[in-house]
């Protein structure tokens, strides 16, 4: 519960919420600044708020309206406050989301209110018909994103519910855990006390030993649990494609967990525990119907949120199975598995303009997802790996080097006309020139006509399984999507690529169990797969900072 932890140490909250309407010059209807900050004082006191924006200044902000994400612990010798206390500042939360959704709903109207303006008879005899037509464009994009916002907003209440009802489960057990203690302080209690001092003296002098040391990358053993830092991320899960109609339904693992997604009674797609609550039945050997998934074993239909709302020859009772905050974006499904709440922008994956998207395709694979990542993250293997698909007849270079910023986790091949770049949690996106079959002709995508977009999605299912979204787009020949069977041939291809490096990433994944380090000698074209390795155990460390990545597009950890 990152919010009660971070939230804990504040002694006053200060809500300074700041309008700024539309005008003339503004095209957007409503644009809102919102800031929550902590006053801290040194004893406890509360501070002059006049030094709230100064860098030396003892006011701190919690979070942003647009990005509410995780809160940093302010260090401070002021006032503690007490469970209850933490419980009260969680209801703030509920109090900002229902602001955040009014102003959402506001945005709406005032969009809306506009469309009728234009529309307005009188105003139509001074404006031309094209005029009119870009006005409505306008305000149709506007209320699009508008809506995507209320969308968003609902799954912050969502989570910010369930951080209430979990709060106040731990005020009760703080309740009855204070009436124990008071009957059984004594010498024991006490020596129990300064054990545990010691302890975490002797952990807080480790960790400092250790950041002071060099870290070295060492990838070997058997592939332990995930760490949870890793879920606080929106993970893409299936194309908007598979779930074609309202009786559709796909069933994935994420992070070792069985999940199913369906689409709703409004036709929006959510994820559940596929799991029933009755007697763990597989919720995907059953149907959907009317936007409630049915359990095949008696019938009990559960919706989007979770929510037991049928149960078949029984008293129904107030039952409710896991589920998981779902968006759909750009003709992908994205979930956030995570216990932390979920970050308000989810990253594009589109293609570049001018591409089109040509084929869509979803293996399970069964390799750690790291270890794919990797490969996907090296191209210097292709001559050598890829010798029967597209790098037959490639020249082995006399050098390869993957040219990048110091600070990114994108950039370029030389000598090969191939852009790539790692997307945080598990995306690679590349681009690829494209010559004559066999040869290299250009040192850079620029330099080349035509383009081959690639999208892969590493999806961590289980310790040992991949889930793998592949998305393939060109920037020429659009006729080849109307092609009868044409995706069939793009996923022969797909496999006859990817069957090339599972033979290699599976030895490396045996090796790896019985010890050896897949990481053992790196050199300089492996730049970009340290890059993703070292961005990784940051994650996992639950570092403030991640190295690589602008701050805003952190996930919370």
């Amino acid at each position: 519960m990152n919010t009660a932890t971070a939230l804990s140490l504040l002694p006053n909250l200060v809500f300074r919420p700041s309008y700024r309407f539309c005008s003339k010059k503004n095209k957007h209807a409503l644009n809102l600044n919102f800031k929550v900050m902590a006053v801290l004082g040194e004893h406890g006191h509360q501070s002059d708020p006049t030094e709230m924006e100064s860098k030396n200044g003892v006011w701190d902000a919690i979070f942003h309206v647009e990005d509410p994400g995780p809160r940093q612990t302010p260090l401070s010798s002021g006032k503690l406050l007490d469970v209850n206390q933490a419980l009260e500042v969680a209801r703030f939360d509920i109090q900002y989301c229902d602001w955040r959704a009014r102003q959402d709903l506001l945005t709406i109207m005032v969009l809306h209110n506009k469309v009728v303006e234009v529309l307005n008879p009188l105003a139509r005899e001074f404006k031309s018909v094209s005029t009119m037509k870009n006005e409505l464009s306008e305000l149709q994009d506007d209320l699009i994103q508008a809506q995507k916002q209320v969308q968003m907003s609902e799954l912050r209440v969502a989570t910010a519910l369930e951080k209430l009802a979990y709060m106040e489960s731990l005020v009760s057990n703080k309740l009855l855990t204070d009436k124990d203690e008071k009957n059984s302080i004594g010498p024991t209690s006490e020596i129990a006390a300064e054990s545990s001092s010691i302890a975490l003296s002797g952990t807080r002098s480790a960790q400092l030993q250790n950041k002071s040391q060099k870290r070295s990358l060492n990838i070997s053993g058997p592939v332990k649990p995930y760490n949870p830092c890793l879920k606080n991320f929106w993970y893409p899960v299936a194309f908007s494609s598979d779930l074609k109609d309202a009786s559709t339904m796909v069933p994935i693992d994420c992070f070792e967990e069985p999940w199913v997604i369906f689409r709703g009674k409004d036709g929006k797609p959510g994820c559940v525990q596929n799991t029933c609550a009755h007697r763990a039945c597989p919720l995907d050997l059953g149907t959907v119907t009317e936007g409630r998934i049915q359990c095949p074993y008696h019938g009990w239909e559960y919706n989007t949120d979770g929510e037991c709302e049928k149960m078949p020859s029984t008293k129904k009772l107030k039952v409710r199975i896991k589920s998981l905050p779902c968006f759909e974006q750009e003709g992908m499904i994205w979930v956030w598995p995570g216990t932390d709440p979920p970050l308000a922008a989810i990253p594009s994956l589109l293609p570049p303009p001018g591409f089109r998207i040509h084929a869509e395709i979803v293996m399970e694979l069964p390799v750690e997802h790291g270890l794919l990542l990797d490969n996907l993250l090296d191209l210097a293997h292709a001559p050598f790996t890829h010798t029967s698909t597209f790098a037959k007849g490639w020249s082995v270079p006399s050098l390869v080097n993957f040219l990048t910023p110091s600070s990114g986790l994108q950039g370029y091949w030389d000598p090969y006309p191939i852009d790539m770049e790692f997307r945080p949690p598990c995306m690679v996106l590349s681009t690829i020139g494209i010559s004559k079959p066999g040869k290299l002709q250009g040192k850079s995508t620029d330099q080349c006509a035509t383009h081959l977009h690639q999208l892969h999605v590493c999806l961590p299912s289980t310790r040992n399984k991949t889930r793998l979204l592949y998305r393939m787009s060109l920037d020429f020949a659009p006729w080849l999507k109307h092609v009868p069977m044409m995706h069939l041939l793009w996923r022969h291809f797909a496999e006859k690529v990817l069957n090339e490096d599972l033979r290699l990433v599976l030895g490396q994944q045996d090796r790896m169990i019985n010890g050896a380090n897949v990481w053992n000698w790196p050199v300089s074209y492996d730049k970009l797969g340290i890059r993703y390795r070292i961005w990784r155990d940051a994650v996992e460390r639950g570092a403030d900072r991640l190295p690589f990545t602008k701050q805003t597009d952190n996930a919370s950890s």
